[in-house]
């Protein structure tokens, strides 16, 4: 049940880890144990000078996020989400350099996020899990901008 999701990411993390550069990526497994309490409690599995991977787990609503140099890849793997991209972040504040989080959008694009579904945003976008019914797992992979 696992090893697509674990195949979409592997696919990712390369794709990412090929874009950097500096010679042959790294080999890096992670046990599917690690993985699943990511999954379940939210949790970083791999932290490089420019990616993230984490595991998340949500069940009900965030801040709005903007992320100034973090371009986000998420592909959930169970449940579904109410999750709003774009338009204009109110409340704005820094919750540290680089990061602002927010009360809500307005004007922003909303999507029906389900399991199977990859969501990219860029950095410099605001976004909003608005609504989680019950609860929503994803993997989260962060391309770090220098």
């Amino acid at each position: 049940m696992i090893k697509y999701p674990l195949l979409v990411l592997a696919t990712l993390t390369t794709a990412a880890l090929l874009t950097r550069g500096d010679g042959e990526p790294p080999v890096t497994h992670i046990g599917h144990e690690k993985v699943a309490a990511a999954l379940a409690n939210s949790g970083t599995l791999l932290r490089a000078s420019d990616l993230l991977v984490m595991g998340s787990h949500r069940s009900g609503p965030g801040h709005v996020e903007l992320h100034e140099k973090e371009t986000d890849v998420f592909y959930v793997v169970s449940g579904e989400a109410t999750f709003v991209t774009g338009g204009k972040m109110v409340g704005s504040k820094v919750a540290s350099p680089g990061q602002r989080i927010g009360t809500e959008i307005q004007g922003g694009e909303v999507h029906h996020l389900a399991k199977g579904d990859v969501m990219v945003i860029p950095a410099g976008i605001p976004h909003w899990f608005k609504e989680v019914p019950q609860s929503v797992s994803y993997f989260v992979v962060k391309v770090l901008k220098p």
